[in-house]
């Protein structure tokens, strides 16, 4: 089940992105120490109040060339599509303008949950002043200040009544994939290839994702699929619907359901750093993942065509080395039945577990070849190691000082765990922690 969505939006420069970094600087760990990880501020995730959620800032929305109020009405309408509860940011120092009443009478049309946020209060006789925004029709305002983060607390416990207490019941057996990647890479045509021949379709169902359609589906051996598709099946006209940090947005929604996600590249463009963008946020969020290099069949081939794409590849996504890489051709349907047997293998290597035996003997081993390291006269000890998670697998490393552990000796174990237990597909997360 998917996230609730929070939206922030507004006219520029009334400190949206401030709110927004708020949220996630307070509620987000960042991982700053893998490389070739690109992030785009468009979209993360938080929690409050044990609810976890995802934010969307629509004031990073780039809509070019784009008239100033229809902008803002833009990025208003991308809110109302994507969010369950929605922040509209209003400065406490200019007051009520125009742009204002025009975005509040098209959040007010949209029937969501809206949250007047008047911002840039930063002091408390400044609060007095914030009572004529009740004539824009949204309720109470509450008075913040996103850059001392005064307010954002009381803004959060209001946003966190509006979630869906209902959970939705899951089936663990089906595993649920999504294809990803820049428009125009061929996502439709491979979806439509893969649930071409020899698939028995069992239903299609309106997904949490809005206007997404999810698409059940049976391979051969039994194994049931929940699709999830990104591909245009969004409403067509809009004028952010080409824009490339919308289209991110969209796959960060897929990533989010996804316990698989296959990463589509266009054979015959290349890679390209929105490709790398989505990937990341992909690894970042612990899903399994599966290269696929679609329109392989438009290559000239040489002999040694797809061992040079496949170097290229692993040179620009040095952080998915895990990942295998297929390709493929949604139009001759070439290696396309490989698709659901790889989705499966990757799969069932994120539920992997490792008994603790077993991982010591793999951690000491490591231990042996390659002595932990040493900082100013202390020396790293490894006492143990357990499995703590699956999806992705995580794993607890019980060391005498959690500083004394540099990435690069925690990447060294991780390659030795991987050395002996493969986890094909699938990023792996290594916790070192002090005992106690």
């Amino acid at each position: 089940m998917a996230n609730p969505t929070i939206a922030i939006v507004g006219r520029p420069n009334v400190g949206k992105s401030t709110i927004f970094n708020r949220i996630a600087g307070e509620r987000i760990s960042i991982v700053e120490d893998t490389p070739g990880v690109t992030r785009d501020r468009i979209y993360t995730t938080g929690e409050w109040l044990g609810r976890e959620f995802s934010v969307i800032d629509t004031g990073g929305i780039d809509l070019r060339d784009e008239p100033f109020m229809d902008q803002i009405k833009h990025q208003a309408e991308i809110a109302i599509d994507e969010a369950d509860v929605i922040l509209f940011v209003v400065s406490g120092r200019e007051g009520v303008t125009d742009a204002d009443e025009m975005v509040a009478k098209i959040l007010y049309r949209s029937k969501k949950p809206v949250i007047l946020v008047v911002n840039k209060v930063d002091n408390p006789e400044m609060r007095n002043e914030i009572y004529e925004f009740y004539s824009l029709g949204l309720g109470e305002p509450f008075p913040v200040s996103g850059s001392h983060g005064l307010g954002i607390g009381d803004v959060l416990d209001e946003a966190v009544k509006h979630f869906s207490t209902e959970i939705e019941e899951e089936d663990e057996s089906i595993i649920k994939f999504s294809l990803i990647g820049r428009p125009n890479v061929g996502k439709s045509s491979l979806i439509n290839a893969i649930l071409g021949e020899d698939r028995v379709i069992v239903s299609e169902i309106e997904g949490t994702t809005r206007d997404a359609i999810d698409t059940y589906f049976e391979s051969e051996d039994g194994q049931k699929f929940l699709m999830i598709d990104t591909a245009g099946m969004r409403k067509r006209g809009k004028v952010y619907e080409n824009t490339e940090k919308y289209s991110v947005m969209r796959a960060m929604r897929a990533i989010e359901r996804s316990d698989v996600v296959l990463m589509v590249l266009n054979a015959e463009e290349g890679i390209r750093e929105q490709d790398k963008k989505v990937a990341g946020y992909a690894h970042e969020a612990g899903r399994g993942i599966v290269i696929v290099v679609n329109k392989w069949d438009t290559l000239k081939k040489e002999t040694n065509t797809m061992r040079d794409f496949e170097e290229k590849i692993r040179d620009e996504f040095q952080y998915l080395d895990y990942a295998p890489i297929i390709f493929v051709s949604a139009l001759t349907k070439q290696r396309l039945n490989k698709l659901p047997e790889l989705i499966q293998l990757v799969s069932m290597n994120q539920n992997l577990r490792i008994p603790s035996a077993l991982l010591n003997d793999v951690i000491m081993d490591a231990v042996a070849i390659n002595p932990t390291p040493t900082d100013k006269g202390r020396r790293l000890k490894i006492f143990y190691a357990t499995q703590v998670a699956v999806k992705p697998p995580a794993f607890v490393i019980f060391v005498n000082e959690e500083e004394l552990m540099h990435f690069s000796y925690e990447r060294f174990l991780e390659n030795q765990i991987r050395k002996a237990f493969t986890f094909e597909g699938t990023p792996i997360k290594i916790i070192p922690r002090r005992r106690k």
